[in-house]
């Protein structure tokens, strides 16, 4: 739906892209910007401003766009709507680690925001490596591009946010001296996806679920995020990451905290945060005698992914060979609170994985064994699944009689796909994110004490691993990761869900 013309004055803005030339860039932001354009979603006024150490004019830039939206972009190329994002994007040659040369940004903004009548708002996106975050924007600030004057200024960060919860206090203190915490957007693209952000309507909008939200009614919750790919030239960057500091710490916690918040007061983005924060605090303590029997690493060998031979880990370019980094983490905990105490979730992910899947299973009780119990008839427990990625829909398991024979019964599904023709092509989860920092909307964006609870979270899991030895790679490439991560739910007399 287009923005109402009303509208279009008050969301006019230049978005300045640090990183510019880089692979995020590239495949994530410009392709959405399209998006936005061909969907009809961008204010009347804008400008897209690309920073880059290469000496190229704005022209051979554009080009290098185009052939980027030809590749990535959801939508097909429409002549019509790329002559509009074309004559938006301008290049802009600047070494931003170059403290001096922020001055002559500043100019070559300001002489733009004439032209394209953006009002000075800015939107600073740093789609960079996190140890240039507080080199822009210090930038920022001693040019005078961070201030306002009757506009607006907006910083976007993108994961990872600090490698751990010190380092993390240290970023967010140099920032908020600079920017106000309502001005720092920090980004976790999977909060953009449609079906992450269905999670509330699901919940909230069918009683059928919310009365039934609880551990009285669901036996336990499965959070799985597999990969089939492997680290490719990330190497260098995952050595300093893992799988913890990629997936758990961000993407998966916060998930987690959609998927156990109680009702917000209402739909105002402080109140959806003041939730999900109370259940990230409320994850039950980490001690090493829990961890010991309730997470398990794993690092992947060797194997074969598509009937493709695929190469271990630590064969990986920029990869020690004898590196004990994590490449999967399985693990169980409980947030202990009056809704959830008791319930188990477990939450899976890895690369170099049997499949290729973002997925929430929630798993209702089974029915006491009176009725309809033989012990050739097993009855499948309800299961409510929310898909994620890539087939993004979602299903709601129950059990049946077979009309095919006396005595059967079998699970039926009831399913919506969002790759269904008639509901059209679901949006990719940056034009989402980039619309709603236009239109100041930060509900899907990270607040500064959950990033820190969840770091704080995170950092006992990390520094148990760092205080253990193991013996990997101890997963084939190709299957669901290390035997102790199936044996940690067949302890509980459960299993994963492989839907």
């Amino acid at each position: 739906m287009a923005i109402d013309k009303n509208k279009q004055n008050d969301l006019s803005a230049m978005i300045v892209i640090f990183g510019g030339t880089g692979d995020l860039t590239h495949r994530k932001l410009m392709p959405a910007l399209y998006n936005l354009v061909h969907d009809q979603l961008l204010p009347k006024h804008f400008a897209i401003v690309s920073i880059g150490r290469r000496e190229q004019t704005t022209e051979h830039y554009r080009k290098e766009v185009f052939e980027s939206i030809s590749a990535h972009s959801r939508n097909k190329i429409d002549e019509k709507y790329w002559a509009k994002l074309r004559e938006l994007i301008y290049y802009f040659k600047f070494d931003f680690t170059d403290q001096a040369g922020y001055s002559k940004l500043k100019d070559f903004l300001d002489e733009l925001d004439k032209k394209t009548h953006t009002n000075g708002n800015r939107v600073y996106y740093l789609a960079v490596a996190p140890e240039y975050f507080e080199t822009i924007a210090q930038g920022l600030h001693i040019s005078a591009l961070a201030k306002t004057d009757g506009s607006w200024n907006k910083l976007i960060i993108e994961k990872p946010f600090g490698k751990d919860l010190k380092t993390a206090r240290k970023l967010n203190q140099k920032l908020i001296e600079i920017f106000d915490e309502k001005s720092i957007y920090r980004i976790d693209h999977y909060l953009g996806k449609e079906m992450i952000q269905n999670i509330m309507v699901l919940r909230f909008c069918n009683s059928v679920f919310e009365s039934l939200w609880s551990n009285k009614f669901i036996d336990n919750i499965q959070i799985s995020l597999n990969e089939k790919h492997g680290v490719g030239t990330r190497g260098g960057y995952y050595e300093n990451s893992g799988a913890m500091r990629d997936m758990i710490q961000n993407h998966i916690i916060q998930i987690l905290s959609l998927v156990a918040m109680e009702p917000p007061v209402n739909l105002e983005t402080e109140s959806i945060r003041t939730e999900k924060l109370k259940v990230i605090q409320a994850i039950d303590e980490f001690t090493p005698e829990y961890l010991r029997e309730n997470v398990v690493f794993g690092q992947y060998g060797k194997g074969i992914i598509d009937g493709m031979p695929v190469l271990g880990y630590r064969e990986e370019e920029k990869v020690p060979p004898h590196t004990s980094t994590e490449t999967f983490v399985a693990l169980k905990l409980y947030v202990n609170n009056l809704r959830w105490a008791g319930t188990p979730f477990y939450i899976r992910t890895g690369k170099r994985l049997g499949s290729n899947s973002a997925e929430i299973v929630i798993q209702f009780k089974s029915l006491p064994k009176v009725l309809y119990f033989k012990d050739e008839h097993i009855q499948d427990p309800n299961l409510l699944v929310i898909r994620i990625q890539p087939n993004v829909g979602v299903f709601f398991q129950f059990n049946t009689k077979d009309f095919t024979s006396h005595h059967d019964i079998v699970p039926m599904k009831m399913e919506i796909s969002h790759t269904n023709q008639f509901l059209g092509n679901t949006p990719e989860a940056y034009e989402r994110l980039i619309f709603d920092i236009l239109r100041g909307d930060a509900t899907l964006f990270s607040r500064w004490d959950e990033v820190e609870a969840a770091w704080t979270v995170a950092d006992k899991i990390i520094a148990y691993r760092e205080q253990k030895r193991f013996h990997f790679p101890n997963y084939e490439a190709g299957t669901m990761g290390p035997v102790k991560a199936f044996q940690l739910l067949a302890r509980d007399g459960r299993e994963w869900w492989n839907i």
